[in-house]
This record gives structure tokens, C-alpha cells and sequence, in this order.
């Protein structure tokens, strides 16, 4: 016979569900489900069916306890993978290339009126030369408010003001200027003349995601000589693409290759988010070879052209015309010299008077693909500019090309 005074002490411990854990813990292994007999003598047959259900026995759930607290041995730095050892080679030699570019615009309190500088945009980019010169998109630097400030904070953290010294929008290039000592930059390093990009080559990417500075993704070289439409609103040809992980941030950085050489610049993505899909695209390090020296000498890239003026692709487009529509040619102009024309004015009416349609065999229907054609072209260089004059009449003109300033 049970006293009444004890069972009602074995009442008040059951019903405190502290003190009942604490009798489970010290009586079971942790994770262990068995019958539990209760105060009253019965067997809670619900913890029992729990327990079967899971399929689980208490010899199966210790093992697996005991397993889970084993040590495990870390592997030595020499036991490395050779693909691993080299993906840590690169980031230790690239990241200190590597920069955070910071976007800054001074707006004023519309309370107090005071002058406040605050961040509206930000990328990545990296180090050109000891002289400070810093590459990114055109895009992470573009802004219509005059007052814009710009910094660059380099690996180390220290943060700079910079200075916009040129920008080819439409191969989405920038370069700034820092005033720091070169013995705090570290520039990129470039590949070996006639160095080629291989598709599957391992590619990886660095850059500040999110404002996560010197993230590091890996992958390869998934495609070249992709055609891709910039921020220009031109297309730029020739584009790498890279299943590395490019995310909104990321632009601007650079994409290497397994010998920490520059590959490219990271600057589309393609995605319906807005996050990486392991479709991105850079800018190939030719292209951005070329321009940045011309960004840095003028401030502006250097262009090879006819020395015309074009009719925008949408007014011809509205009129059924297609081809590029001359508006008007410039007097001295390799066009002119060639006997290229301009729009003329019939009985009040504006009439088109050549439209290009074609240069050297490559067939030209919108200013796209004419911009494309001289970009592969240098001053002096003779090209075959068919055109149809006044709707109906084809001609093939040689026209030895020019040198442009600025856009077009």
C-alpha cells in the first residue's frame, strides 16, 4: 500500500515538468524514446507508438549519438586538392587588386537644409597601376547629379576620395583616380600577350556582392563571343560567359583565370530576380586593354567612324526604312570625301537620301550593328559602304575611315 502522503508526492513531481525532464535526462541517453510508466502505474502508449513510428531503437540512436561526437582529424595544408590549393593561391594574389567603389551624392536635410552626403550606389572594381588609376563599369560611376562623389576603399579597408577621369559607355568601362601612395596598390595582373580564353577553363570571380566586400565564386569559362546588349544600348561583342556566381555588387570586379591573370570584367547579368542564375557576362580583357589607356591619355575613348550623322534607329524604323539612314554628313569627312549624302528636302518633303545597308558583306540594319562593323577597324583602314540612294538606286562606295572623338 502506497501512503497517501506519498503519493501525492509522486503526483507533485509528475505534474512539474522541469523535474520530470530532468528524471529523463539523467536515466536516458539524449534522443532515446522509451515506454515511460507514470505515477499511476500506466503505460503512456502514445510515447511508445512515437517512438515506433520513427523506426528508431535506443541501441540504433546512441550509436548515431556516439557517432556524431566523434573527433574528426582536420587535414593538414599539404593534403590539400591541387584545384583547392590553387583557388586559394588566386584570392591570396587577387584580392588585394581588388576594390570597393562607392558612389556618393550630397543632397540636403529637407528639414534643416544642411548638406548631407549620402551613398547611392555602389560596385566593385580594380587596380589598374601604381599611379592610381581604378577600372569598373561605366554603369556603377554613371549619374546626371553634378555633385556626385566618388570613393575607393581598398583591401586593406582605408577609404579614398577618387577622381572620374573617363567613361566608354558603350563598352561599359570607367576608370577613377586615387591620390595614394603606390606602395598601397596592388594592380591586377594582366595575361600574357596572345593569351587566349579557353570555354571550360576555371574562371573565378571577385567582387562585392551585396556590399559583401572580396567575396570569391568559382566556376569556368562556359562561353566566348557572346553578344550582348550594354548600357550604351549598343551590343558588345565579343562578351565571356561564366556560370561564377555574379551577383548585383559584383560589377565592375574582376573575372580570373587559374594563374590569377585578368579574364575580364564582371558586368551583366541574366537572371528574372536579379541574382545570380549562372549566366554572367564580362567585359573580355582586350577589349578593356584597349579602351583604358585611351580613357586615361584623353578622357574619352578614341573612335573609328565615317563622319556622318545618323538618323536615330526609330524614326527610320516608323518610316518602314531598313538600313541606317544618313541625316547629314560632316564637310572634310572621309563620307564626303567618298560622296556620301545626307537628307535632302524634295517639294518640302524630307527624303532620305542614302541609307547603309551593308559594309564589307556584313549586312547593316540598325545603328547596332554598323557601330559593331568599325569597332573592328582601325583609322585608315578602307571599307566597301553599300548604300541605296533615294530608295532605289545601290551603290558601293570605298571609304577610307576616320578618327572619332566621343560617342559616335
Amino acid at each position: 500500500m502506497v501512503n497517501r502522503s506519498t503519493l501525492l508526492a509522486l503526483l507533485v513531481v509528475g505534474c512539474d515538468p522541469t523535474a520530470h525532464r530532468a528524471s529523463e535526462l539523467r536515466s536516458h541517453p539524449v534522443g532515446v524514446e522509451e515506454d515511460v510508466v507514470h505515477a499511476s502505474g500506466t503505460l503512456d502508449h502514445a510515447t511508445s507508438a512515437s517512438s515506433q513510428s520513427r523506426g528508431a531503437t535506443a541501441s540504433q540512436v546512441g550509436n548515431a549519438a556516439s557517432s556524431s561526437r566523434s573527433p574528426i582529424t582536420p587535414a593538414p595544408p599539404s593534403s590539400r586538392l591541387q584545384y583547392e590549393q590553387n583557388t586559394i593561391d588566386v584570392f591570396r594574389a587577387a584580392a588585394p587588386a581588388t576594390v570597393f567603389v562607392t558612389q556618393n551624392q550630397i543632397m540636403r536635410d529637407q528639414w534643416s537644409r544642411r548638406a548631407l552626403e549620402v551613398p547611392t550606389g555602389s560596385g566593385s572594381g580594380f587596380v589598374w597601376d601604381r599611379a592610381g588609376h581604378i577600372v569598373t563599369n561605366a554603369h556603377v560611376v554613371a549619374t546626371k547629379n553634378r555633385r556626385t562623389r566618388y570613393s575607393v576603399t581598398l583591401y586593406d579597408g582605408e577609404s579614398y576620395d577618387a577622381k572620374l577621369v573617363g567613361t566608354d559607355v558603350n563598352k561599359d568601362i570607367a576608370v577613377l583616380r586615387v591620390n595614394v601612395s603606390d606602395g598601397a596598390l596592388r594592380p591586377i595582373r594582366l595575361p600574357a600577350a596572345n593569351t587566349r580564353a579557353e570555354v571550360g577553363q576555371k574562371a573565378l570571380a571577385i567582387g562585392n556582392p551585396f556590399g559583401l566586400d572580396h567575396s570569391l565564386t568559382v566556376g569556368v569559362v562556359s562561353a566566348l563571343g557572346r553578344e550582348v546588349r550594354g548600357f550604351g544600348g549598343v551590343s558588345i561583342r565579343g562578351m565571356i560567359q561564366t556560370d561564377a556566381s555574379i551577383n548585383p555588387g559584383n560589377s565592375g570586379g574582376p573575372l580570373l583565370d587559374a594563374t590569377g591573370a585578368l579574364l575580364g570584367m564582371n558586368t551583366i547579368i541574366y537572371s528574372k530576380s536579379g541574382s545570380s542564375a549562372g549566366i554572367g557576362f564580362a567585359v573580355p580583357v582586350d577589349i578593356i586593354s584597349r579602351v583604358v589607356p585611351q580613357l586615361i591619355k584623353h578622357g574619352e575613348p578614341l573612335r573609328t567612324g565615317l563622319g556622318v550623322t545618323l538618323v536615330p534607329d526609330e524614326l527610320a524604323r516608323a518610316n518602314g526604312i531598313r538600313g541606317v539612314v544618313i541625316e547629314r554628313v560632316a564637310k572634310g569627312s572621309a563620307a564626303a570625301q567618298a560622296g556620301l549624302k545626307g537628307l535632302r528636302r524634295v517639294r518640302g518633303r524630307v527624303i532620305p537620301s542614302d541609307v547603309i545597308v551593308d559594309i564589307d558583306g556584313t549586312k547593316i540594319e540598325d545603328f547596332d550593328d554598323l557601330y559593331g562593323v568599325l569597332d573592328e577597324h582601325s583609322p585608315g583602314d578602307v571599307v566597301k559602304v553599300t548604300v541605296v540612294r533615294g530608295g532605289t538606286e545601290r551603290r558601293v562606295l570605298p571609304v577610307k575611315l576616320m578618327r572619332l572623338t566621343g560617342g559616335r
